[in-house]
């Protein structure tokens, strides 16, 4: 194996295996680092329509076709059936108070479901990493980057345009150089430890920590929890969250029997509970929460419990001269609206379009620009998840806001089928909504809220949406029930800039089929 390449990539999850692909499109040498092997466990699960679209235009900019199933279910279960995955048809949040049974109510003040596919051909998916994570590895062998696992690697040395890099690989030692190095090793990672990089706390954000597994015979919340009324979706085929005072939990079904499973939630409650001790905290959780611990009643972990803290992360240096971090290095949120994949996705397509520069000057201020853009929504999306986390105890506005997200992420993607470039991640660059959205959230974070300041509160709240609202979010009728309708898109047209001919073309060529409902 050459000891030279122009690129080098430290962790090769499904982040650092689709860059390198993509710098072997760009005809870089390239070698991929892991320090572990795979198959491998792997946080970070459930896609979004966002990122779902992100990833079938790098894979068509950069003629990946064997990437392109992955963006949507029916695409991914005919061309690889064998790769396991969730369907994910949208986001179901259900509420619960502390010690009792969750009861269907027929105005759904305690539930919030959006839909995010009217089919499940089109729909979004939960990705099991240890099979994806791999075989975009073997895709990104196939294109040619050097692949070298079980890599423990000591302090990179700079020396003018070469980064040195020297470690052990199964007790042996190793050494390559490279001309550019990207960090792909998740947060707190390689650069941040081996340089000491100082972090940077998310400034509203409160403390949290994680607890997680892979689970069997995890029963459908459906199933002992029925309605009365038909679903805009299955409620189980979804990112599943159980939102609770000072917390929530994820339920994501895998096509294999599988469902990957968790908490978040405040440090509070994370030392009541003493997370430290993993499945008997996670035990004691669900005593609390009568219906998802009978929703696990059968259910068995698969792999030991993961203690995760602290969950968040964000570090205060993104990029250097020879080197740069992909998002979910630079920064971890939480996993409550799934940002994660998209995050990343948004960080690869740039680096993607500045590594093949060769005007110095060109690429360090597009550089620049990375580092500043990541950290920004970063910080943004911190500051969203941070007024969710101050409102679990307060239903009807945890849903108003988590409807910010989904008019921006909805507006954002549907911009971008369009052939237009939306203002940043969550539309945080926009001149408008940005700051709306920060108002409104920092208001949030007021507790507690008195009657008349909630009230204007919630009233702020839809004024910030309407203007981006393509899914008919502001409407009382739906009872927090959000379908996915064509009607929606093709009534609020003009907020897109684009006719009505437009839309109904985008609609056909997304695989909506019929315009109708």
């Amino acid at each position: 194996m050459p000891a030279d390449f122009d690129i080098g990539i430290v962790g090769a999850g499904f982040g650092g295996a689709l860059m390198a692909m993509i710098a072997r499109r760009l005809d870089k040498s390239v070698v991929l680092l892991e320090k572990g092997a795979h198959p491998r466990f792997a946080i970070g699960e459930s896609s979004t329509p966002l990122a779902n679209l992100i990833l079938e235009e790098l894979s068509q900019r950069w003629d990946l076709p064997r990437i392109r199933p992955l963006a949507k279910w029916g695409a991914w279960q005919k061309a690889y059936p064998n790769i396991a995955c969730g369907l994910k048809r949208g986001f179901s949040f259900f509420h619960h108070e502390l010690g009792q049974h969750w009861k269907y109510q027929s105005n759904h003040q305690n539930e919030l479901l959006v839909t995010a596919s009217p089919h499940d051909e089109i729909a979004d998916t939960h990705w099991f990493r240890a099979d994806v994570d791999q075989f975009l590895v073997n895709e990104a062998i196939s294109e040619g980057a050097e692949y070298l696992d079980h890599v423990a690697l000591h302090r990179p040395e700079f020396m003018g345009d070469i980064v040195k890099l020297s470690g052990l690989r199964l007790g042996k030692p190793i050494r390559l150089q490279v001309h550019f190095l990207v960090d792909a090793s998740g947060p707190r990672g390689f650069l941040h430890q081996t340089l000491k990089l100082p972090a940077a706390e998310f400034a509203t954000m409160p403390a949290t920590a994680a607890l997680y597994s892979h689970f069997e015979n995890v029963a459908r919340f459906a199933d002992s929890n029925p309605h009365d009324e038909s679903p805009p979706y299955p409620i189980d085929d979804a990112a599943v969250h159980h939102v609770f005072p000072g917390g929530w939990i994820w339920v994501l079904r895998f096509n294999n029997g599988i469902t990957s499973a968790g908490v978040a939630a405040s440090d509070e409650l994370a030392k009541q509970l003493d997370f430290g001790n993993r499945a008997k905290a996670w035990e004691r959780l669900l005593a609390f929460i009568p219906s998802v611990r009978e929703q696990f009643a059968s259910a068995r972990p698969v792999r030991e419990f993961t203690h995760a803290q602290p969950l968040a992360f964000r570090t205060n240096r993104v990029s250097a001269e020879r080197w740069t971090m992909l998002p979910h290095t630079a920064g971890f949120v939480d996993p409550l609206l799934s940002t994660g994949f998209p995050l990343n996705l948004l960080g690869i397509e740039r680096l993607a379009e500045t590594i093949g520069l060769r005007n110095a000057s060109r690429f360090e201020a597009r550089m620049e620009q990375y580092s500043r853009q990541t950290l920004a929504e970063l910080d943004f999306t911190a500051l969203l998840i941070s007024a969710l986390y101050a409102n679990m105890s307060d239903f009807e506005l945890f849903s108003a806001l988590s409807l910010l997200y989904f008019a921006a992420a909805s507006f954002s993607e549907t911009q971008r089928r369009l052939g237009k470039t939306p203002q940043g991640f969550l539309l945080n660059e926009h001149r408008a909504f940005g700051p709306a959205v920060r108002n409104t959230t920092h208001a949030a974070l007021t507790q507690p809220l008195l009657p008349h300041a909630r009230t204007s509160l919630l009233k702020d709240i839809r004024n910030v949406i309407e203007p981006f609202n393509i899914a008919g979010l502001n409407d009382p009728a739906r009872r927090n029930w959000y379908p996915a309708l064509a009607d929606d898109l093709l009534q609020n047209h003009t907020k897109l800039g684009a006719s009505e001919d437009q839309i109904a073309e985008l609609l056909v060529r997304c695989g909506w089929g019929s315009t109708e409902g």
